[in-house]
């Protein structure tokens, strides 16, 4: 059986402002090919969507990434855990970066590379995202991706709401692996920094760039997400991509693009004519290609990549790409 991922809004709820209320869904998440575990306890939660309460924005402060070059190499995947916790919240984190060798705590390739906080779903795990972020990685990004304690797959108390409260736990993440002396701080470049995540893990994102603005973030990546509490954007100009399923019925494409529109700064919007909540098949690597060559130019401030955006967009004729990136 594949585990239900259930994305629970939070319309309502006291406190909650403008989070939209999802219904459940099955099936495998972004990159989550051969995932096979199951949850025995996640039932559905059955509410209308809403659309994000946020209202349209024309781009009025433009990104602008440093000149530069991604690296042309593809590198061998190294992959670890680490065990990080904020304030008695454990946070055990899955890191997957360019490596010497593919193998679990293989020695950093040379370089300093972005780094990237990826949030996953809920009732997810970082490793059910394994193929796309590994595809990051290989490229030649930091992933970090941590196991957030009440939204997770296996969570002993299970708790939706506890989304408001992960924004400042992605940012704690940043914050270790950012230290001194940690495992990778020494390949990690703090100066470009960017944030991704799926479903509930979208959301996460979303409030790292409005009502819990980490500044350091100067990218980030929102798949099948919507908005966080109806909070505007805010702080130092970045550059957005979103991701969205045209026939998503558990984060309605409508909610999810009310957000993009919302954004003041450099974004754009890969539309996937035929997808739903989770991207499988073909749509995977239209998804894969936009999200690696998006990265490629927003924390590389590799021009050649942004040439290439189109053409990874075009991939398998599944998607259309609404490009503001100015």
């Amino acid at each position: 059986m594949r585990r239900r991922t259930l994305l629970l809004g939070l319309a309502g709820a006291a406190g909650a402002g403008g989070l939209a209320a999802c219904t459940a869904d099955t099936g495998t998440g972004v990159g989550m090919a051969g995932a096979t575990s199951a949850s025995a306890s996640a039932a559905p939660i059955l509410a209308s969507t809403t659309a994000s309460s946020l209202a349209p924005q024309s781009v009025t402060a433009p990104y602008v990434p440093p000149a530069g070059s991604a690296p042309a190499q593809a590198y061998a995947v190294g992959r670890r855990v680490l065990d990080v916790s904020r304030d008695g919240r454990a946070l055990p984190t899955t890191l997957w970066y360019p490596a010497t060798s593919a193998a679990t705590d293989a020695p950093a390739a040379t370089g300093r590379f972005p780094l990237v906080l990826f949030s996953h779903g809920l009732t997810a795990q970082p490793g059910d995202y394994a193929a796309m972020l590994a595809r990051w990685a290989q490229a030649g990004f930091v992933v970090a991706g941590p196991t957030y304690p009440n939204t997770s797959y296996g969570a002993a108390d299970l708790d939706p709401l506890d989304i408001v409260n992960q924004p400042a736990d992605a940012s704690h993440v940043i914050d270790q692996l950012l230290t001194a002396g940690g495992p990778l701080s020494a390949v990690i470049d703090p100066d470009r920094l960017a944030a991704a995540g799926h479903s509930a893990g979208g959301i996460t994102t979303a409030g790292l760039f409005s009502a819990r603005r980490d500044e350091r973030l100067k990218a980030g990546v929102v798949l099948a997400g919507t908005d966080f509490q109806g909070t505007p954007f805010t702080g130092p100009p970045a550059a957005m991509l979103f991701v969205h399923g045209r026939r998503d019925d558990t984060v309605t494409y409508r909610a999810g693009h009310a957000v993009f529109a919302a954004v003041p700064w450099s974004r754009a919007m890969l539309s996937i004519t035929e997808g739903g909540h989770v991207t499988t098949g073909t749509d995977f690597e239209a998804t894969a290609a936009t999200s690696t060559e998006f990265l490629r130019w927003a924390l590389y401030g590799d021009a050649g990549a942004r040439s290439r955006l189109p053409g990874a967009a075009a991939r398998g004729g599944v998607a259309t790409l609404d490009d503001q990136l100015v």
